[in-house]
């Protein structure tokens, strides 16, 4: 298992890297459409890497990181509230969020169908997702999805048409964008 809660600082200085701009600019333009003051759970957030693009398109939104591992929440910026969770037990009331983001974390997640009863549990009536992840029907995305699985994870991972209808199946309506070997899927709970 990758010991993440050794790697807050690594993730932090050198997270976003990893995050192309055609990805952080389609969050930027997901948001746009998002009630001012809106409540975002950044689910599997590690550092708040997810949290902080968002800030920088919109300010006032209310930023809530979850994740299991409590040593990379403390690397998370004072605007973030954190709390250590699970994503297949998400310690907020129904119905507490507007928004749920999801990057590079969906295939870490243990039990993916419990992960999303409990996101549809919290998400508001038309609540709304935003996942960034990697496509594993790519050489690189299944490369990643192997190295992961030797180093004890889960590996999740998902073609994004899977995915896709996955959503579906928990009554969303979501749109795929492909970015090479990497994917992102806006979905709206119907």
């Amino acid at each position: 298992m990758i010991p993440f809660n050794y790697l807050g600082w690594f993730f932090k200085t050198f997270g976003s890297i990893i995050y192309p701009k055609v990805v952080r600019e389609e969050l930027c333009k997901f948001l746009k459409n998002v009630p001012r003051q809106a409540k975002i759970l950044d689910l599997g957030a590690g550092t708040g890497m997810m949290s902080e693009f968002s800030h920088t398109c919109r300010d006032d939104l209310y930023f809530m990181a979850v994740d299991p591992a409590k040593d990379m929440l403390k690397y998370a910026l004072p605007y973030i509230k954190t709390q250590v969770a699970s994503a297949e037990d998400i310690p907020f009331e129904e119905r507490s969020f507007d928004v749920v983001l999801m990057g590079e974390s969906l295939h870490h997640f243990n039990n993916i169908d419990q992960a999303l009863k409990e996101i549809v549990r919290v998400l508001k009536k038309e609540g709304k997702i935003f996942i960034y992840d990697f496509d594993v029907s790519t050489f690189l995305g299944k490369s990643i999805c192997r190295g992961e699985k030797l180093l004890g994870e889960p590996g999740h991972f998902f073609v994004p048409e899977i995915l896709k209808n996955k959503l579906e199946d928990y009554g969303f309506t979501a749109v795929i964008s492909k970015h090479s070997w990497r994917y992102t899927i806006v979905a709206k709970l119907s």
